[in-house]
């Protein structure tokens, strides 16, 4: 189901406990505080007493400005429409995680975890204090013959999610390097941005057990076995090496330690609450996955796609068999993609009319229909 309207005017219609997962990547709001709160020449007052938020966000994308995301109206409509144990993986940026995560909280949902995508690449949206302060100061700074490389000047003044999301397209270029001399030179305002938080929550269950819920709605529990991550180095059979604690039972049995396989070499790791883009190879008991590279992103105008692999790890995650994913926010329909892969349902509804080709295009390439 390809759905293009306003998600909470749509989710009002759908019964209660349709779905059988959530996994979304709603906006980020990361526009300025500035460009939030005020037009630029006075601020502008609510009924409520509150500045009135602009519409546009970063990169003059319309849908990033407003605080959907960070609303309970929202996310108790995505609560009621998901069936109960039902789980909820929702993106979101490191700097502002948790008004999202509260929200999520406040809605019903019981937070369960936050899972860690990290990732090598990703420009800082950092001001050099050096050169800004000696440009104040009419300071000389000395030009060292190299050149640099950094996202675009011209962009928007709302931040650039380019500095934290995967997929962003911002114009990279080269600008000559000069040093100053003064105390400040070296110093910034920001840090290279290297991960992005996944909530994950899930829906109260509705039984006296989680494995009452599971029989009875099919959801409540997360598909360890088919989330492991391949293991080709001989792994013992305890995770920890307090073997006093494991005689004691404070671990459970040390047959079945949760970080390292059960059956051998078969399964492999368990998965964990973390994923990344393949920056050491130390890394591999992690699930990888990297960046959507442009022909991943074909030609779509959407700047914040993800990469197919890392949300059919997700809907994998989460999804129990033949289920229905809803995805509220479904941009160029990546997560619709990775259902028909994973041979799950998915419900996918975007608001901006101009990605609603985009999402066609993904699904129809493999002549399959949602629900």
């Amino acid at each position: 189901m390809i759905v293009n309207e306003d998600c909470i005017k749509h989710l009002k219609t759908i019964e209660d406990n349709y779905f059988d997962s959530v996994v979304t990547d709603p906006p980020y709001h990361l526009t300025s505080i500035v460009k939030r709160y005020t037009t630029g020449k006075k601020n502008v007052y609510g009924k409520d007493g509150s500045f009135q938020r602009l519409t546009s966000g970063f990169m003059g994308q319309k849908w990033d400005g407003g605080d959907i995301a960070f609303t309970t109206e929202l996310w108790k409509e995505v609560y009621r429409t998901l069936k109960p144990g039902g789980y909820l993986l929702s993106f979101s940026a490191s700097r502002n995680y948790h008004r999202m995560a509260v929200a999520i909280e406040d809605s019903g949902f019981e937070i369960r975890d936050q899972i860690m995508w990290i990732y090598g690449s990703g420009f800082p949206k950092s001001t050099n204090l050096g050169k800004a302060i000696d440009k104040k100061l009419g300071n000389k700074r000395i030009k060292t013959g190299q050149v640099k490389s950094h996202s675009n000047k011209g962009m928007p003044q709302a931040e650039e999610r380019t500095a934290i999301n995967a997929g962003s397209f911002g114009q990279v270029v080269e600008e000559e390097v000069t040093v100053g001399t003064s105390e400040w030179e070296g110093w910034g305002t920001a840090l290279k941005p290297a991960h992005e938080p996944i909530c994950m929550a899930r829906k109260s269950v509705s039984e006296k057990s989680v494995a009452d819920n599971v029989l009875k709605h099919g959801t409540g529990g997360i598909n360890i076995d088919g989330c492991r991550v391949p293991a080709d180095e001989d792994i013992s059979n305890h995770s920890r090496s307090a073997e006093s604690a494991v005689s004691k039972g404070i671990f459970g049995d040390s047959k079945e330690q949760e970080t390292h396989q059960t059956q051998g070499q078969e399964l492999g790791r368990f998965p964990a609450n973390l994923i990344h883009d393949g920056l050491e190879e130390d890394w591999a008991r992690f699930f990888y996955c990297p960046k959507a590279n442009k022909k991943e992103k074909g030609d779509t105008n959407h700047p914040t796609v993800k990469p197919v692999e890392l949300m059919r790890y997700l809907v994998r995650l989460v999804t129990p068999k033949d289920g229905i994913v809803l995805d509220p926010f479904a941009g160029t329909g990546t997560t619709g993609e990775a259902c028909i892969l994973e041979d799950r349902n998915y419900y996918l509804i975007e608001a901006e009319e101009s990605y609603i080709k985009d999402i066609e295009n993904r699904t129809n390439k493999y002549n399959r229909l949602g629900i």
